[in-house]
């Protein structure tokens, strides 16, 4: 897949949301107003990268009539799974940067969020298998084949751009 569009849209969507992620703390203040703009320029990032989604898995599957009509109603169903997942991480990566900026990263916190972080990951790939067989058993095994090998591909992307932007966690100090 060559779609350079969705490799920079996925670093700036990872970009945007790590920045709101990793505010300094004085930035973050608890009023009702901000946290509803985060949420709604979140929903609105979110919404520009699913749409370019769609229009990269249309580019790529070439559905048949048929086809798309089983198709887009199991992906819908996928992506609000999906973002339950991707909201997850982003609470991670925030809870993280809050650890990080204090300076009170310890092995205790650390643990848990390694934890939380595998778990997450695996929540991701559970739903692959679960979509995989939904979409394979609705449209067929190559189509859904196709439909993992875009998610893969994003998701790689999106991986990259977060841990591009991610500090590095330092050794404990002796």
């Amino acid at each position: 897949m060559k779609t350079p569009r969705i490799l920079l849209l996925s670093l700036s969507i990872c970009a945007g949301a790590l920045c709101l992620a990793t505010r300094p703390a004085g930035a973050q203040s608890a009023k009702t107003n901000e946290s509803d703009n985060v949420r709604m320029y979140m929903e609105m990032l979110r919404s520009d990268f699913n749409a370019t989604k769609i229009r990269t898995l249309n580019q790529v599957m070439k559905l048949t009539g048929p086809e798309a009509e089983a198709f887009w109603p199991i992906y819908r169903e996928y992506e609000k799974e999906m973002a339950a997942v991707g909201d997850q991480k982003l609470a991670l990566i925030r809870e993280f940067m809050g650890y990080y900026r204090n300076g009170s990263l310890n092995d205790q916190n650390a643990k848990a969020m390694a934890a939380q972080w595998l778990k997450n990951s695996q929540a991701r790939l559970d739903l692959w298998k679960k979509y995989n067989r939904k979409i394979s058993k609705a449209v067929s095994p190559i189509r859904a084949a196709q439909f993992l090998q875009v998610e893969n591909q994003v998701a790689l992307f999106v991986d990259m751009g977060i841990a591009s932007e991610m500090p590095e966690i330092a050794p404990p100090k002796p």
